[in-house]
């Protein structure tokens, strides 16, 4: 594998990205980066982590939504005046994203790391994807959730993605032209996922 190879795996909610996106960086010995993503903007913004959780895939850049949603800062005053909180998230994650693809080879799950990282760095960007009943099915058994919760969460998550992904960078989330590879994991499982991933980063 070359030198600083930065694997990007955009997923829709429920078909296993995470757990492909783990286990693709325990097969090549690189970092793995999701949720500490967020924790790291939020030791730069001053967010609260669990604010960045919540917020990271609205797309409202309201000076009202602004005000409202103040007191999640720590400091209590906002850092970069005349940037929706919204978007001061959004750039926080794209200089974390950067800065940990500049550090080495490593995985990065969502967060529009495949866009935010098109010119300067070298990618191989994912995108995983699965029939509806089926990613219903996983996150009813993940979450114990009943059938209608489960529907209605893998909608309205879909729906967030997909408008925090046109609203920064003006393409199709999912659309195949925008990544190397897309698979379908409800089809082939997670586990051949991961090898049929290693196996094309291994010939690069």
């Amino acid at each position: 594998m070359k030198q600083n190879l930065i694997i990007t795996i955009g997923r829709e909610y429920g078909s296993g990205g995470r757990e492909i996106g783990e286990k693709v960086a325990s097969a090549l010995n690189i970092p793995y980066y999701d949720r500490k993503i967020i924790d790291m903007a939020a030791q730069k913004t001053g967010f609260h982590a669990d604010f960045i959780a919540n917020e990271e895939h609205r797309v409202t850049g309201s000076f009202l939504f602004n005000i409202a949603t103040g007191g999640y800062l720590l400091g209590g005053m906002n850092p970069q005046m005349g940037l929706s909180l919204t978007d001061q998230v959004y750039h926080a994650e794209c200089d974390v994203i950067k800065k940990v693809a500049s550090e080495g080879s490593c995985v990065i799950v969502g967060r529009c790391a495949d866009y935010v990282l098109r010119e300067d760095f070298t990618c191989f960007n994912i995108f995983i994807h699965a029939a509806f009943d089926h990613r219903c099915e996983r996150i009813m058994a993940e979450y114990s959730l009943s059938r209608d919760k489960a529907a209605e969460t893998v909608r309205k998550t879909d729906k967030n993605r997909t408008r925090h992904y046109q609203y920064y960078t003006n393409r199709g989330w999912g659309a195949a032209e925008n990544y190397d590879m897309t698979l379908d994991s409800g089809r082939l499982g997670i586990d051949s996922c991961v090898r049929i991933i290693t196996d094309a980063v291994n010939m690069l």
